[in-house]
């Protein structure tokens, strides 16, 4: 690389990373992750989706596989946050990086109360998925409204002692009004984009794939939506922003980051091969060196608008 390394490092939010990518929310564990790779070489993690109480998650089958990505219909299973307080979190910071929690809940009151639970917990930053179904509104997606992200958003805003990345939902016609609703109501980050409402029939069985029917499809079939996405948001919000949807290589981390991103997630990427984030982070590398850039700022100003 030469006499002068490049500089990696990013700061989202006022947290500092010592390279922009992170892991996304669902993909990553703390107990498995490291048997193939060091972890603690990454800018951050995020943890799983956390709730208030236990949820049990959806029935099986809750996985099929589809061209160029995955559908998932999990129904965000996990054991509570006293439980990830307690058995997880300690994992995840023995890596010495910042820590993501996820966050989820079917109410506003439900994400208040384990934003409550995580306030004095050791995390360095909290990631609001706003794409949990709102039961008092008939099962309609937070992130889907303005009016309700931005309500959301005026809630654990008052209430967090953290940053607050708004995670939002592709499943809209106008992302950028999403993301000017929640950042003027407090939000200090954006981050995007979640899973595309998808699904699989099984022709020869004549009935859906999932048990749920419907799921969220990720993978590389939905990285030209996310980078369109996050090149709008960028264009509308002086918010940092993370991107992440179909992020395989270096150079995938490379166009997010030109479209407007501050930091990147790797998520279904390392559900194919366990090692993706840290070869995501190694094929960046290589692209900037070989490219001439010396830091991240210097690889964003470089693209030019068509």
């Amino acid at each position: 690389m030469g006499l002068n390394k490049t500089d990696m490092s990013v700061n989202i939010a006022g947290v500092a990373l010592k390279n922009p990518v992170i892991t996304a929310s669902g993909t990553f564990s703390a107990k498995d992750s490291g048997r193939f790779y060091d972890i603690s070489r990454l800018g951050a993690v995020t943890a799983k989706g956390v709730s208030a109480e236990p949820w049990e998650g959806n029935e099986a089958p809750r996985i099929a596989e589809s061209y160029g990505g995955m559908i998932n219909s999990i129904g965000l299973q996990n054991p509570g946050a006293a439980k990830f307080i307690e058995e997880d979190l300690p994992l995840m910071r023995a890596f010495g990086l910042p820590v993501i929690a996820n966050i989820v809940g079917k109410t506003v009151a439900e994400y208040c109360r384990v934003v409550e639970m995580l306030n004095d917990a050791d995390v360095s930053m909290l990631e609001v998925n706003i794409s949990c179904p709102n039961v008092k509104e008939g099962g309609i997606g937070f992130g889907t409204d303005a009016k309700m992200a931005a309500e959301l958003t005026r809630e654990i805003r008052r209430i967090a002692k953290k940053p607050i990345i708004l995670k939002l939902t592709p499943n809209v016609t106008d992302v950028a009004a999403i993301a000017k609703a929640v950042e003027a109501e407090g939000a200090d980050c954006i981050s995007l984009i979640n899973t595309l409402l998808a699904m699989r029939i099984d022709a020869g069985a004549k009935k859906p794939v999932l048990a749920n029917v419907f799921g969220g499809l990720s993978g590389p079939a939905v990285k030209p939506v996310a980078l369109r996405m996050v090149y709008q948001v960028r264009r509308a919000v002086s918010l940092p922003v993370i991107g992440m949807g179909g992020i395989m290589s270096g150079e995938d981390a490379a166009e997010f980051l030109m479209a407007g991103a501050d930091a990147v997630a790797v998520g279904t990427a390392a559900l194919v091969s366990p090692t993706a984030p840290v070869e995501v982070l190694e094929g960046l590398e290589k692209f900037m060196e070989e490219q001439g850039f010396c830091s991240i700022e210097e690889l964003k100003e470089s693209f030019k608008e068509a």
